[in-house]
């Protein structure tokens, strides 16, 4: 019979915070990212739509990419911060 080596509790430690680290990195990115590709593309349907020329589509392209400051940027003017 072979004995096993028993980990230290810094052994130990590390492995439990490597493994929720991992675990909620992959939580995050899983749920925001399908929630800001639907709002990239609301945006970018309508940014592209209300533009009149070829610079208003390319800049309602970029629009789109950073919507959500645009919506931070409303909130917080909204409740007056």
């Amino acid at each position: 019979m072979v004995k096993r080596k028993r980990p230290t509790k810094r052994e130990m430690s590390k492995k439990i915070e490597v493994n929720v680290n991992r675990n909620w990195g992959h939580r995050v990115h899983k749920s925001c990212g399908g929630g800001y590709f639907l709002g990239f593309i609301g945006a970018l349907v309508y940014y592209i739509s209300t533009a009149t020329g070829f610079w208003n589509v390319v800049l309602g392209v970029l629009k789109a990419l950073v919507w959500p400051a645009f919506v931070v940027f409303e909130l917080l003017k909204f409740i007056g911060a």
